[in-house]
């Protein structure tokens, strides 16, 4: 779908001319002059203005009344008066009718300091009031929500919230309740404002009414200072601004960049935003740590490196996972110590399906790669074996954007259901582990083949009459079927469309960068061939099971919790004779297994840089300094390689940097500088078109075997696993998030409910083969008759411990 079409025109405001795109709000076009008008209910982000407050009133010529300038579209030729006895009296009548009841608590407001009716009122206000009656008194504060407190006499009804709430996360839990002098932001029925982006409304709010708990009192504006980052949490990977105070984050908030909202555009979900906390909780590790008598002790750094140095005497013996979390120059820094300096080849930084080498460079292809603004204006957007809000939540909002605002045609392909099948056209459920067989139908359906069944059929009808701009997101999970993709790219001539193509969602939040930096077992930097290939994740863990490997070196990951096949990787750690870690908190597996453990930095103290999934190098600059003992991760990776045998050259992160870029033939002539505050999109440079289209092997997709079969007898259901974005370390520290710490569900279908006599809520046991767990049914309109679905990654009650495809449910 093409984008809107931009039309410069020329108006006058106060007697300057000024030129604007035709259609955008006077409110927008006058800052184009310079020329600043007062509002509170007008937030682009939000859609189309509502003109609630009527702060915002200018004069037009021809036009006999006052109009609101942030709902009135621009003209050519338009003249515009913002100073005007007219306009000014009404604005001062406006600041004294807001402030009737508006208590005077600025003093221990949050907001005072950085308060828009502050300003508003000193620049626009009469300076004096003719009401002398009482003010109206609310109980407060009263917690909206465990994140969000409201002091209701605060609100000037300006709408915001409610419209996010409505307009925005489509949750429809935020309403106005009562009516006149009586109205204030509530829910229904007075229930918890709990959702994955209710964090929004307060940094919405243009007065102190919606602010944070967590922050709540803990700093005011002139006490702290503001530090530019990126969120390293999910893929999404968030534009953030971290408000600092004595070297701590305070609170985190959205970072604009003046109009151009290629990644987040503007939105944080509550992981983001409030599990900063885990930064400064006393859980943190701040000291290397080294097991000592069959405990982890705090030693020196020269204790813990000499350690660590210990890898080198198993050359060709050593296994390495890097975490999501890591950085390009982290892992670039990884696979070299692994390849140069540990004479291996095992290194693995993707997730359980991961893609190889051969198919991740195809998709890779710069033609074939969407950008997010692409889910706004693209005819058909698929989501194939993915939850975006599970994997990468700003992503749901924009699609929500692109529908409601675009006329996206939305369709979903996937096992479980999401919480966007009421936005979909067309949605399609099929078996647990059959994404490979799907892909691979769809693409036989796109090329007129005749042996699929009818719904594939009805879906590449829809890809193929939607439109010319088509996105298709996946997940890395697809694993093998991943393959398929390139045949539904062809068919749909993806590469020959502006505006359409595929976004892949990795693993983890870096995921996309560890592998273009070579942090794989298949490939170099840059997606290089390699003469032999190394040992996957899973291979990894056999193999040290087995003995073949007998050191481990974890960065950033615990593979007792973040993999599959739990009771595999006991075995391996506890059959290694050295395991390296670098972690910020410890888990379980950590705890019980690693020689020596190196404090890990968290996003605020990281210097690096990362690739968003859809090809944006981004920066991440030091925010706070380390807390403790802790030190850079590429300086602490570069000293272990010093002892390992290799000098990396490297002084500066800087430094790996340049390595980097000179690694990766589409990094070429990149620059620090260039990437800047906004990122670059490497697949738009010119560098990027040397990269291929295809890799040979893939130009026919070889078969796929066929998955496992869905039986609904007895108590046996398929088995599905899918890991929640609150399964994390950060979201358990962080006392603020505690509340929405996952416990194990079962998501069954209603019919396997009935027919095994379960009702939702209820406890129940599942088992395989002597494995069990236990966990609370949740009754799930959506989910395929004859399979269930469990979280992995959780603390505890995880369904990595299950290994088989089938699972038997027992009531308790």
């Amino acid at each position: 779908m093409p984008r809107p079409d931009r039309k410069t025109i020329q108006l006058t405001i106060d007697g300057r001319e000024v030129q604007a795109t035709e259609g955008a709000m006077l409110v927008d076009a006058a800052k184009q002059g310079d020329v600043e008008i007062p509002y509170f209910c007008y937030e682009p982000k939000l859609g189309q203005p509502v003109g609630a407050c009527r702060m915002c009133l200018v004069e037009i010529e021809g036009i006999p009344k006052l109009q609101t300038s942030c709902s009135t579209p621009v003209k050519d030729g338009m003249v515009v008066h913002t100073q005007t006895e007219r306009v000014r009296h009404a604005q001062n009548a406006i600041v004294e009718f807001l402030l009737v009841n508006h208590p005077l608590d600025c003093p221990v407001c949050d907001k005072g300091g950085e308060c828009p009716l502050q300003d508003i009122t000193f620049g626009w206000g009469l300076g004096r009031s003719r009401f002398i009656e009482p003010k109206r008194h609310f109980e407060k504060p009263l917690a909206l929500s465990p994140l969000v407190a409201i002091d209701r006499e605060r609100c000037i009804l300006c709408y915001r919230c409610v419209r996010f709430s409505q307009e925005i996360a489509e949750d429809y839990q935020l309403i106005f309740t009562e009516r006149g002098a009586h109205t204030f932001v509530g829910t229904h029925d007075g229930h918890p404002y709990v959702a994955p982006f209710s964090g929004n409304i307060i940094e919405l709010c243009p007065v102190g009414a919606l602010t944070s708990q967590p922050y709540r009192f803990r700093a005011r504006p002139w006490d702290i200072e503001d530090a530019g980052g990126i969120c390293t949490l999910c893929s999404s990977q968030c534009n953030v601004t971290f408000t600092v105070r004595d070297e701590r984050v305070m609170r985190v908030l959205s970072r604009d960049h003046d109009g151009h909202p290629e990644v987040d555009d503007g939105w944080l979900c509550d992981k983001g935003r409030f599990a900063y906390q885990a930064i400064h909780v006393d859980e943190r590790i701040t000291r290397p740590l080294v097991r000592d008598g069959g405990e982890l002790r705090e030693v020196s750094w020269e204790r813990a490196l000499e350690t660590a140095a210990g890898l080198a005497k198993h050359k060709g013996r050593v296994g390495t996972l890097v975490g999501g979390q890591a950085s390009n120059e982290e892992g670039f820094l990884l696979q070299r110590l692994v390849r140069e300096a540990l004479d291996s080849r095992d290194i693995d930084s993707r997730g359980p399906r991961g893609l190889s080498a051969d198919t991740a460079r195809a998709l890779a292809a710069p033609g074939l790669q969407a950008s997010v603004p692409d889910l706004e204006f693209a005819h058909t957007v698929l989501l194939l074996g993915c939850d975006p809000r599970d994997e990468s939540p700003i992503l749901e909002l924009r699609i929500r954007k692109g529908v409601r605002r675009n006329g996206v045609k939305l369709a979903i392909a996937g096992a479980r259901p999401t919480a966007l099948e009421a936005n979909a056209t067309m949605s399609i459920r099929y078996a647990p582990g059959a994404d490979a067989e799907f892909a691979a139908a769809l693409g036989r359906a796109l090329d007129g083949a005749g042996d699929v069944d009818d719904d594939v059929v009805g879906l590449a009808a829809l890809l193929r009459e939607g439109g010319e701009d088509v996105v298709i997101i996946y997940s890395e999970r697809l694993g093998p079927g991943a393959g398929a993709l390139l045949r539904i790219a062809d068919s749909l001539e993806l590469t020959a469309q502006p505006g359409a193509g595929l976004l892949c969602l990795p693993a983890g939040s870096n995921g996309r960068g560890l592998r273009e930096a070579g942090a794989v077992p298949d490939a170099g930097p840059g997606y290089s061939a390699l003469a032999t290939h190394g040992r996957s994740t899973a291979e990894i863990g056999a193999a040290a099971a087995a003995g073949e490997l007998t050191a481990l070196h974890l960065f950033g990951t615990d593979p007792i919790r973040d993999q599959p096949d739990r009771a595999l990787w006991e075995r391996a750690l506890h059959s290694a004779a050295l395991v390296v870690a670098h972690a910020s908190v410890l888990t379980e597996g950590l705890a019980q297994h690693a020689t020596v453990i190196f404090p890990a930095e968290s996003h605020a103290e990281k210097e690096g840089t990362v690739v968003h999934p859809d090809g944006r190098l981004q920066r991440l600059r030091i925010a706070i300094a380390h807390p403790g003992e802790v030190r850079a991760g590429w300086a602490v990776l570069a000293e272990i390689a010093r002892r390992c045998g290799l000098d990396t050259g490297a002084q500066r992160s800087h430094d790996v940097f340049e390595q980097l870029v000179g690694a990766v033939p589409v990094y070429e002539g990149l620059t620090l500088e260039e990437i800047g505050g906004r990122g670059l999109r490497w697949p738009e440079r010119p560098q990027a078109q040397s990269m291929a289209l295809r890799g040979g092997a893939l130009a026919s997709p070889p078969p796929i075997a066929p998955g496992p079969a869905v039986v609904a007898s007895n108590g046996w259901l398929t088995l599905g696993t899918y890991r929640p974005i609150w399964a994390s370390p950060e979201v358990e520290v962080s006392p603020a998030l505690k509340f929405l710490i996952p416990d194990q569900q079962l998501e069954l279908s209603p019919q396997d409910a009935q027919r095994l006599g379960i009702d939702h809520g209820a406890e129940v046991i599942v088992t395989q083969n002597g494995s069990r767990l236990s966990a609370r049914a949740t009754v799930r309109t959506g989910v395929p008759v004859g399979s269930a679905f469990l979280a992995d990654g959780l603390a505890s009650e995880s369904a990595n411990a299950l290994t088989e495809p089938l699972i038997e449910v027992l009531k308790v």
